[in-house]
């Protein structure tokens, strides 16, 4: 097997492809891991695991240099140098044990884990066995996330006092599926599943929580995960974030509202590459990731705003830095701990809603 720890020596750049084996062929391994995994320069999909028929006729057509493989521990004798686990949440963590005790470097999507405990346990079998860990936070690279984190880091807005943020759907109707199913080992819900997202995108951006708030509820007929959430976050450096996660929301409000001491950023809609994604385009494709002007948000006051165009989003870049990171060449572009530091908030939450109280971290 090839030696692709963050150890990797740089002149494993000019090398073979690294070959990466797929765990999971739903919603996240076939709209999201496949296609950014095929259209990255350096990384070959060599193998999928999905049991299911159709999900495998599927694969195969759409990824057709790709081995196709019934069960995981079909891929630790390959010889391969990245696992992806893209499977129910519920299986991440023994997935994801099982591949590093195979001695292979693995990308998690999130949530990493159900709990901050399991994620570090996880965290420090990859680093005892001197493997990469990673968690798939792709909503980092979304266009309208990128441009708010340009215009704090650039500081167009003052300091930031209130950050507002939505993951919000009218979904009136329950699905079905596991995401839904009440059982906690499912690790279902909207907290976990959108709130996963909005969660790290605020602590990227203003640091670590101190206090954390939180209201979480089933709205829908039958439905047994929550469905409809917010989350407040108190940071460390004195902003607060404001989260809402929503199945159940008729009319939808601001994507982000950033409020600071000179100006504030509104923005309305969600980044586009999902929808891109599920239509079979590709970061190859021309005007991958771009924002019409028309959908652009608002920089200023009251008295005096101007459109700020939104910069490209741009999904393809954390396996870009996978495969850096995987060649010695960079550190992984989400690190383990930084997943921990979410479900820690998350676990806050879960325990906030349910005693009705602030929790401090």
């Amino acid at each position: 097997m090839a030696n692709t720890s963050p150890d990797s020596s740089a002149s494993t750049a000019t090398s073979a492809p690294l070959r990466v084996g797929l765990i999971g062929y739903g919603l996240a391994g076939s709209v999201f891991h496949a296609p950014l995994i095929s259209t990255t320069p350096g990384l070959r999909l060599a193998a999928i695991v999905t049991a299911d028929p159709e999900r495998r006729a599927q694969a195969a057509a759409r990824h057709p240099q790709a081995r196709l493989l019934g069960a995981a521990d079909e891929l630790w004798p390959l010889g391969l140098d990245l696992v992806v686990v893209a499977t129910p949440n519920r299986t991440h963590i023994p997935l994801a044990t099982a591949a590093l005790h195979a001695g292979l470097p693995v990308v998690v999507d999130k949530p990493l884990a159900a709990t901050a405990a399991e994620g570090a346990a996880l965290a420090a079998l990859a680093e005892s066995r001197g493997l990469l860990l990673s968690v798939f936070q792709n909503r980092r690279w979304d266009g309208d996330f990128r441009t708010v984190s340009e215009l704090v880091r650039a500081g167009q807005l003052g300091r930031v006092h209130r950050f507002e943020s939505r993951f919000e759907r009218w979904r009136p109707q329950l699905k079905g599926g596991w995401r839904e199913l009440g059982d906690p080992t499912e690790v279902g819900g909207v907290l976990y599943d959108l709130g996963s997202h909005l969660v790290d995108q605020a602590l990227t951006l203003f640091g670590p929580a101190a206090q954390v708030y939180a209201e979480v509820d089933l709205r829908r007929v039958g439905a047994q995960a929550d469905d409809d959430a917010f989350i407040a976050l108190t940071h460390t450096g004195g902003t607060r974030s404001h989260l809402w996660m929503s199945a159940a929301a008729a009319h939808l409000g601001p994507r982000f509202r950033v409020l600071g001491s000179q100006a504030s950023y509104t923005s309305w809609g969600l980044d586009g590459q999902e929808d891109a994604l599920r239509a079979g385009r590709t970061p190859l494709d021309e005007g991958w990731g771009r924002t019409p002007a028309e959908r652009y948000g608002r920089l200023g006051t009251v008295d005096d705003s101007i459109s700020r165009p939104t910069l490209p989003g741009a999904y393809q870049e954390y396996y870009q830095g996978i495969a850096l990171a995987l060649r010695g060449q960079g550190a992984a572009p989400v690190e383990p701990r930084e997943a921990v530091a979410a479900l820690a908030v998350l676990e806050a939450a879960r325990r906030s809603a349910a005693e009705g109280r602030t929790v401090t971290l």
